[in-house]
């Protein structure tokens, strides 16, 4: 982890997400829109990526993000992700993730596997007997037998 700069008048904070990892972010993220109401100012991206990685790294409930991290709320951070999973973020940095790391010749395609089964039906198959009823009925009974020999008393 690098150390950050500092979050407004706070102390420096630890950054989940290093200055590579944001470089490649940053330019994907949208723009954000101008300020309708007034109220908070806006969390700023990098912090509000590094909560939403801290949850997602520790699992831990979006509302119990902490406070004291700098991230903003937990509710600011999930939003952002939500505004960033419509705006297609991540499959365009997973795209320049891909891309750079062919660059680097650091894909090892030996351990690479595809596997699909995925079959296009374009015609409806023969068409099903009628449809099992699932009204209640009388069970067959496992316990007693119509014959002779499973009979519990003895015969004459």
């Amino acid at each position: 982890m690098l150390v950050g700069p500092e979050v407004g008048k706070r102390e420096a904070r630890p950054w989940i997400a290093s200055d590579e990892l944001w470089s490649l972010i940053e330019p994907l993220l949208p723009i954000p829109g101008p300020k309708v109401k007034p109220g908070r100012p806006r969390v700023p991206d990098r912090q509000a990526l590094c909560g939403i990685l801290f949850v997602l790294h520790t699992g831990i409930q979006w509302e119990y993000l902490p406070q004291e991290l700098g991230f903003g709320s937990g509710m600011t951070c999930w939003r952002r992700l939500e505004a960033w999973n419509e705006a297609g973020v991540w499959e365009r940095l997973h795209a320049v993730l891909l891309a750079k790391l062919r660059s680097d010749k650091q894909i090892d395609w030996s351990r690479a596997v595809i596997d699909s089964s995925h079959v296009r039906a374009d015609r409806r198959g023969p068409k099903a007997g009628p449809a099992r009823s699932t009204a209640l009925a009388r069970a067959a009974s496992t316990t007693s037998s119509s014959t002779a020999t499973a009979s519990r008393s003895p015969s004459p």
